[in-house]
C-alpha cells in the first residue's frame, strides 16, 4: 500500500473512467460540488488532471484547500490533494494514453500543456 491506497482501491482508480472529486469549499468545511475527472495510477499513486487545465475551478479549489473528496467505483473517499510532481508528467501522460485509448482525442487533450501543468496528486487521508 503507498498514498494509503489498498491495491483493490488501486484497481478500482486503474479500471473506472467515471471519477469525480470534490474539493473542499473555501469555508474548509463543505464539500463542493462533485466534478467528472479523468484519474489514473502510476507508481500506486492516484493522479487526476482537469481537461480545461489550470483554470479550472475544481483544479484552483483542490490546490487551495488541499482536501476533499474523491468518488470512484462506488467508494467516496476523503482525500488530499496536492501539485504533482513535474518530473511524473511524462509517465502520467503515458497512463493516460494507455487508459484512456479507446477515445483518442479525448486522451491527446489530457496530455496536452493545460492539463498537464494542472496534475494534482491525489492521497487518501
Amino acid at each position: 500500500m503507498q498514498d494509503n491506497w489498498t491495491s483493490a482501491d488501486l484497481t478500482s482508480f486503474r479500471e473506472t473512467s467515471d471519477v469525480h472529486i470534490a474539493p473542499l469549499r473555501a469555508d474548509g468545511t463543505t464539500y463542493g460540488t462533485p466534478t467528472r475527472i479523468w484519474a489514473v495510477v502510476v507508481d500506486n499513486a492516484v493522479y487526476v488532471r482537469p481537461a480545461s487545465g489550470p483554470t479550472s475551478s475544481c483544479y484552483a479549489a483542490a490546490i487551495a484547500q488541499g482536501a476533499g473528496q474523491i468518488a470512484v467505483a462506488g467508494t467516496t473517499f476523503d482525500v488530499t490533494f496536492e501539485a504533482g510532481d513535474t518530473d511524473t508528467y511524462d509517465v502520467i501522460d503515458a497512463a493516460y494514453a494507455k487508459k484512456y485509448d479507446t477515445d483518442p482525442t479525448s486522451a491527446s487533450v489530457m496530455v496536452g500543456p493545460g492539463p498537464r501543468s494542472s496534475t494534482v496528486k491525489v492521497t487518501r487521508r
